[in-house]
């Protein structure tokens, strides 16, 4: 029987791992916009994705799993490509066409998209409370976006598209077959990535440009840190309860916000601050929610996703 001062112990270790991964993602989303600054975006989505499938295939393999299974030709698997194939390709053009600081804003905006599809497509219970707290999200969305002003930029809708991508992803990865691991979704979720990027440089139309060394390393970097990230994200969701770690998922935008000024001289402004504390308020108070309800409204293989 454990104690109470090892739980203490696995919740703080399960925290520092949530926090270290939030970091490594938010990490990798600052290579990528580095690398879209140099490269064609179809190019970058294409390295970055090749990169990711080698490093999953060969844990996969690793963990003595088969790598194409006929589960992951699933109609929900195919779902699932749709939408990350929709998340990362827009993502990555926030990324580049829009500030840092801002993707990472509107992208925590998921966990409450995610609600509203637990409602929609598993039957999820969710109160007037919750109503209210979702409603309070999308407003601080639109806060961060401010479409009735001069400072309003169609291309921050990119993030919201992304967004609305990756939220379809984890909807989709709750109802993935059972026989799928989680090195399996890295493995198909990575080689979208890869089909994303060839499917825009078609349509884009901009030659493939022959990487630099700094070019190279700043990709293999990203892989890097995001294959670190998730694998720091299993160990926090594993170490502590999910209860107690999963709140800090939100130190993402911290660490976005950190990067963008530091390394993009970006300088987010009042209505963006008030937005990012409102969305975060809301998710939070549906995780508390979803806490005490009788019915969970995320189980932990959906905040399990290897993506990010």
């Amino acid at each position: 029987m454990p104690t109470h001062q090892s739980l203490h112990r696995a919740n703080l270790t399960g925290i520092v791992w949530m926090i270290v991964a939030m970091a490594a993602f938010a990490v990798e989303d600052a290579f990528i916009k580095v690398a879209t600054q140099q490269l064609p975006v179809g190019q970058v989505l294409m390295l970055f994705g090749a990169g990711g499938a080698v490093l999953f295939a060969g844990l996969t393999l690793r963990n003595g799993s088969r790598l194409l299974i006929a589960q992951a030709f699933s109609r929900v698997m195919l779902v699932r490509a749709l939408c990350e194939l929709v998340g990362r390709l827009f993502y990555v053009l926030a990324i580049a066409l829009t500030p840092l600081s801002s993707a990472t804003a509107i992208l925590q905006a998921t966990p409450i998209i995610v609600v509203l599809g637990a409602m929609a497509f598993f039957g999820e219970t969710v109160g007037w409370r919750r109503w209210c707290a979702i409603v309070a999200g999308l407003v601080g969305v639109v806060i961060i976006l401010r479409p009735a002003t001069d400072d309003f930029s169609a291309l921050s809708l990119l993030a919201v598209v992304g967004t609305l991508g990756f939220a379809g992803r984890d909807l989709a990865s709750r109802a993935a077959p059972a026989a799928l691991t989680t090195w399996h979704l890295g493995f198909y979720g990575f080689f979208t990535v890869v089909v994303a990027g060839v499917l825009f440089s078609w349509w884009d139309g901009k030659p493939l440009v022959w990487p630099t060394t700094s070019n190279a390393f700043g990709l293999a970097a990203a892989v890097g840190t995001g294959v670190f990230a998730y694998t720091a994200l299993m160990k926090a969701m594993r170490t502590g309860a999910i209860s107690t770690v999963t709140p800090f998922r939100y130190t993402r935008l911290l660490f976005g916000i950190g990067l963008g000024m530091a390394m993009f001289g970006e300088r987010p402004d009042g209505p963006m601050v008030l937005g990012c504390a409102v969305v975060i308020g809301s998710g939070l108070f549906i995780w508390w929610q979803g806490k005490v309800a009788t019915k969970p409204v995320l189980h932990t293989p959906l905040v399990q996703d290897p993506m990010g």
